[in-house]
């Protein structure tokens, strides 16, 4: 009586969207240490529990290689992911600006060395943006990133952990711009940068496109003239295994990059940033407003 009682218990998952090697395990849904992070992530854990798939949340893991690492092991099996950092810092392949080909190339690699799949990217586009303050753009005349190489010796940078060994951090602005700072201060944390950006512990911040941070007018961004920086579109990376246990969870998950740009994430980033609100609650709201969730 037992072989016809699988045969059910099989067809019955098939059709919840699942298969029988995966059906007790949830999708583990993590994210790296930053508020877009966070917001990204609710949005792919609510989207997928909505659609009655089993959740389990593991967010603020750390940053990029850590989070990474989860992937691989098999302790997250998805989490959003930046294409212009997948290419730097996992497939440390050659710094490109096309970003289909840096798309291409990630995903290739992703595929073949770790059983991971790079779904569609989102309309995010979340590149570094060098930044200083208002009053140091005014005092050296500063507008593009060849602005402030000239002057980059009088000035204290602070960036990310990972910067200083990136092909696109501290090596690129050198090898691209002949930039030289007078010293660099490390911040793992996002907004401690702007903290002492804005105290003057430090002249020069890395951000990125959707920070909050950047609608203020005490801050200058300063333009990429000479196509340092790659396209860095944010995108759900999974472990393929997953994908193919829960067929539902690829379509899923790519909506909610569909709703997403970078004017919709400065704009939630800045809710979480400024207003206080959770990244749970904003991420949920948004997905109500734009008809992904009930």
């Amino acid at each position: 009586m037992m072989a016809p009682f699988k045969h059910v218990l099989s067809a019955a998952l098939v059709v919840a969207g699942l298969t029988p090697a995966f059906a007790a395990e949830p999708i583990k849904v993590g994210s790296k240490n930053f508020t877009e992070q966070y917001i990204v992530a609710e949005m792919y854990a609510a989207v997928l529990k909505n659609a009655g798939l089993p959740v389990e949340k593991k967010l603020n893991l750390g940053g990029t290689l850590i989070a990474h690492q989860a992937l691989t092991s098999g302790q997250i099996d998805v989490y959003p992911e930046y294409t212009g950092t997948g290419l730097n810092a996992v497939v440390k392949g050659p710094v490109s600006s096309d970003p289909d080909e840096v798309y291409r190339t990630v995903k290739a690699f992703y595929e073949k060395e770790f059983k991971v799949t790079w779904l569609k990217p989102s309309g995010i586009n979340n590149g570094y943006v060098m930044v200083v303050r208002k009053g140091t753009a005014d005092k050296y005349g500063l507008k593009t990133l060849s602005d402030l190489a000239k002057v980059s010796k009088e000035l204290v940078i602070g960036a990310g952990p990972e910067f200083p060994d990136r092909a696109d951090g501290l090596p690129g602005l050198k090898r691209v711009y002949g930039a030289e700072f007078k010293a660099f201060k490390q911040f793992a944390k996002l907004g401690l940068r702007y903290d002492a950006l804005a105290q003057e512990g430090v002249d020069v911040v890395n951000a990125s496109a959707t920070d909050a941070q950047l609608a203020s007018a005490k801050l200058a961004p300063l333009q990429d003239d000479k196509g340092l920086f790659p396209p860095y579109y944010l995108a759900p990376v999974a472990r393929t295994a997953m994908l193919e246990a829960y067929p539902k969870a690829s379509a899923l998950l790519e909506a909610v990059g569909a709703k997403l740009d970078n004017a919709v994430m400065r704009d939630l980033n800045a809710k979480v940033e400024n207003d206080r609100e959770e990244p749970a609650a904003v991420a949920v709201a948004y997905l109500k407003k734009v008809g992904l969730l009930p």
